[in-house]
């Protein structure tokens, strides 16, 4: 691969298709904290019990470990663009059932799972689709711009969640919630072309003849028997390690007597670095330059926090998560090859399998960090997560360094 032209920010909006899709992840996104918000709310003030309030929200996260599987080959056997437009217009559907008065908290509960179970193929439909609106180089600046409005949608929406729960009430929130789907919806249909679905282009009659399981059994065969992959998805998966400070963030804060100022901040130290190691990456780097440096940039994504186990000031605190959170830009090279080096007709269920496997880990680590955490002072479970985090990235560097030089990534 040769170093091509760099792209701006403003090649990638230039393209109306894009608009669209950006539009729609931002809405879908904020929908889902507004909806967190809301629901936590809503429960908390019928039953008043925080282990109900904590279940329903750990809930909104579950689905996403079965659906990414069974649901990301939609993306593969039916029209994307199309794909994505009804996951939205259910989503408006359940939502807006979720916010008649009365629903009892089982029910509540099943269209929450139902709701969480159509982000699934929406994000593999989308992720799979990306790549057709932007062949080249372009993709990764698409791709910087997306993780960048994941970061910003994620404080906006649980800020915004939690305005418009105080002055509309949880059930109205719920209904703006539903809006939003209704206008990703809206800016779908109207701003992307419709294409063929990749596996019914290939062969009309595979479209829909492969069961869920079987086409995530496949999926798995594709991803993990294929060397370059599973060092590309190992490189995905390392954010298990460096989400540890996320999940610690509160205790953290108390023992450097903080309050909740210094939640806030601890917790925006990492994605402020992600925004900036974005924004470096994808602007100020070359393609090939790109692959060398995904193995070195995936081992300071963990590299810093071992630098907690001295247990350092807020400010140092402040600036190691910072330098974390500009490690984990080398996901966008990772991401870019990934899609390089998956088939148009199978993208959907490998990206939903990757991206499943992504919320598995990364829940995992919180649980691990949290129970770890009674014992051990959060400080040094920060500090181990970043040990063992920096010697699995260097094995995956090591691995990815000799794909890339044999020329093997991409």
């Amino acid at each position: 691969m040769t170093d091509l032209q760099r792209t701006t920010f403003g090649d990638v909006f230039a393209v109306a298709e894009f608009r669209a899709l950006w539009a729609a992840q931002a809405l879908s996104l904020a929908g889902d904290q507004l909806a967190r918000v809301a629901l936590s709310v809503l429960v908390y003030g019928r039953t008043h019990s925080p282990l109900l309030t904590g279940l329903v929200y750990a809930l909104s996260f579950l689905p996403a470990i079965v659906g990414g599987p069974l649901l990301g080959g939609l993306a593969d056997r039916l029209p994307r663009r199309q794909l994505m437009v009804c996951c939205d217009a259910a989503r408006v559907l359940l939502v807006a059932a979720m916010a008649l008065p009365r629903v009892s908290l089982p029910l509540l509960c099943v269209l929450l799972v139902g709701v969480e179970l159509l982000s699934a193929p929406f994000q593999a439909a989308r992720a799979a689709l990306l790549p057709e609106v932007f062949p080249d180089d372009r993709y990764v600046v698409a791709s910087a711009v997306g993780n960048i409005t994941g970061q910003c949608a994620q404080v906006l929406g649980f800020v915004a969640g939690g305005t418009l729960a105080a002055l509309l009430g949880p059930s109205r929130t719920l209904l703006v919630d539903a809006a939003t789907f209704l206008a990703s919806a809206l800016l779908l249909s109207v701003g992307v072309r419709e294409r063929p679905a990749p596996v019914a282009a290939l062969d009309p009659s595979a479209g829909t003849s492969r069961s869920p399981f079987r086409s995530a059994v496949a999926g798995a065969r594709l991803v993990f028997g294929d060397r370059r992959l599973r060092a590309l998805v190992a490189l995905a998966w390392l954010c298990a390690f460096y989400v540890v400070p996320e999940a610690l963030a509160a205790p953290y804060a108390a023992s450097l007597g903080g309050h909740a100022q210094t939640v806030g901040l601890l917790l925006a130290a990492q994605p402020a670095g992600a925004v900036l190691g974005a924004l470096v990456v994808a602007r100020l780097v070359t393609p090939d330059t790109r692959l060398r440096l995904m193995g070195p940039m995936a081992v300071l994504s963990c590299l810093p926090l071992l630098a907690c186990a001295t247990a350092p000031g807020r400010l140092a605190t402040l600036i190691l998560w910072a330098v974390s959170g500009v490690g984990t830009a080398y996901q966008l090279a990772a991401n870019a090859a990934f899609v390089a080096a998956v088939p148009d007709a199978e993208r959907g269920q490998a990206f939903g399998l990757v991206q499943s496997g992504i919320v598995a880990v990364q829940g995992v680590a919180i649980l691990a960090a949290g129970a770890a955490a009674l014992t051990f002072a959060p400080s040094t479970v920060v500090a181990t997560a970043g040990g063992l985090g920096t010697a699995a990235a260097s094995v995956v560097a090591l691995t990815t360094r000799t794909l890339v030089a044999r020329d093997l990534i991409w």
